[in-house]
């Protein structure tokens, strides 16, 4: 008995060793540091470079700041929306193409609230003549899941909705009903009409705006800076978080395949997306009691700040505290070491400046701004 009891507890101290274990930390990140720019946000979600000295920061809470760099002096941007502040709504992303803004957010839209996508003309720190380009359908009450990112490519306008929270784990859920816009991404053009070549139109049964569906809650989307495809970080049930990349006309699989589980029960959802030919699968995905990453803001890093991070993809992790790190290997997105961990900061977005350096905003309130170096 005691033999036994050693043997266990022998394997145990390996587990243990082997999990404790650190990876190898590379010497920029060994150097890296971290300046901060501006602290007092209210939960910041989004963030739109103006050029290297001034960044437009959104507020969950209603609020858009123009933050100068060198000083961290806030100005508050007048002709913002009134937004609806309920649950995980409010102002969220922000893309700037001169002259024009675009804003996504939460507002009341006929009995509920639902995500809205609105562009106005940027100039002498204000937003002028705001229009709503486009608000998802249906508004419903509640405050989870508005999404929602927003990037503009080419002539094109892409934003994300969410589920809004649907519990209904069938083939009758939002993000399978594409008589509806959650669950989906949405692109438009620019001024808000609908392309003729988006990849539903004149399809009776899938409204003309989607150009992807099957998605849950998408928080995270950017460019490659060379192959010029669209990909997207989207929060799973428990765990099953996931990074895809588009694909016209695409069905994600939420909820009919899933990698995570129920919250609290751990019981799986669907099937697996590499067993259905019909379902495009994740380039990478957390599994069922993984620990999961809540995924937030991504971009690819293309700058000459830090040369050994060319072409590596960031994502701001929420729950789990820390900026994700990945790099294409082989064709495989592999994840490297996490940065920024042990300072307890939920990342909500990441982007690179005009200078090549990475920003991260801190979601809390108050939240900050922050720089890598």
């Amino acid at each position: 008995m005691d033999k036994k009891i050693l043997i266990i507890a022998s394997i145990f101290l390996i587990l243990l060793s082997a999990c404790s274990t650190p990876l190898p930390v590379s010497e920029y990140e060994q150097n890296l540091s971290v300046r901060t720019i501006a602290q007092g946000l209210q939960h910041p979600w989004g963030m739109a470079f103006i050029n290297e000295s001034a960044v437009l920061v959104t507020q969950r809470t209603g609020t858009l700041s123009l933050i100068n760099i060198p000083s961290g002096d806030q100005t508050t941007i007048q002709g913002v929306p009134e937004v609806a502040v309920v649950g995980q709504g409010g102002l969220l992303d922000v893309f700037l193409e001169e002259p024009y803004i675009y804003l996504t957010y939460s507002a009341p839209f006929e009995t509920g609230v639902t995500t809205h996508l609105g562009r106005g003309i940027f100039e002498n720190n204000t937003i002028q003549d705001f229009e709503v380009l486009y608000q998802a359908y249906p508004a419903l009450p509640g405050g989870a899941h508005f999404g929602s990112r927003v990037i503009v490519q080419g002539d094109y306008v892409f934003f994300t909705v969410g589920d809004r929270g649907d519990k209904n784990f069938g083939t009758e859920h939002v993000s399978q009903n594409t008589n509806n816009t959650l669950g989906a991404t949405i692109r438009l053009y620019k001024n808000g009409s609908i392309p003729q070549d988006n990849p539903f139109v004149n399809n009776q049964s899938v409204r003309d705006s989607i150009y992807t569906f099957g998605h849950r809650n998408v928080q995270g989307m950017t460019i490659h800076p060379e192959t010029g495809e669209i990909w997207q970080s989207e929060h799973g049930e428990q765990d099953g978080d996931e990074i895809n990349i588009l694909q016209a006309s695409g069905n994600y699989g939420w909820p009919l395949t899933h990698y995570g589980c129920t919250y609290g029960l751990g019981r799986t959802i669907g099937e697996f997306a590499h067993e259905k030919d019909d379902i495009i699968n994740p380039v990478y995905y957390w599994e069922c009691r993984s620990g999961g990453f809540p995924p937030a803001g991504m971009t690819f890093y293309s700058g000459e700040r830090f040369p050994e991070w060319q072409g590596d993809l960031f994502v701001g992790n929420l729950a789990g505290q820390y900026l994700g790190h990945f790099r294409i290997i082989n064709d495989t997105l592999e994840e490297l070491n996490p940065l920024l961990a042990n300072r307890g900061w939920r990342i909500r977005d990441v982007q690179e400046s005009p200078d090549g350096y990475l920003y991260v905003l801190q979601d809390a309130n108050p939240g900050g701004l922050h720089r890598l170096e």
